[in-house]
């Protein structure tokens, strides 16, 4: 797996007055918004950082949550990633694809354990436990 490592920049959550809001829909949105070259600290290794912000929103605007931060990516052909997001600002499907299931596997988490503290609906369904009916 090609995902080394991910630093989170800030996270963000705000709530506001939902009183009336009815039925809620819920969206995350995971997005890479920079892609550089860097090298690994202690193993000095070439990596691709790709600056990310993930947000998940509610409608009607009853608060939101965003986290931003760096997802590091070792895969083969790192130039090659590079020139094409220098050029279309696109990764490949095989690697978009990759980075944002990190994204959404590792973010959706935080943002459930933040949107229960601010009384916001989860983000992802939580299984519940039904006693059996007799």
């Amino acid at each position: 797996m090609p995902v080394v490592g991910i630093n989170f920049a800030s996270v963000e959550g705000r709530k506001k007055d939902s009183k009336n809001a009815g039925e809620i829909n819920i969206n995350s949105t995971p997005k890479v918004s920079a892609v550089k070259e860097v090298t690994l600290p202690g193993i000095e290794q070439k990596a691709l950082a790709m600056t990310f912000e993930f947000v998940t929103s509610y409608e009607p605007d009853i608060g939101g949550i965003t986290i931003t931060g760096e997802i590091f990516y070792t895969g083969e052909g790192n130039k090659q990633l590079l020139k094409k997001w220098e050029k279309d600002k696109k990764l490949p499907e095989d690697v978009s694809a990759e980075i944002l299931n990190h994204l959404f596997r590792r973010c959706l988490i935080k943002i459930a354990n933040l949107a229960e503290d601010l009384q916001l609906p989860p983000p992802i369904q939580i299984p519940r436990v039904r006693p059996k009916q007799q």
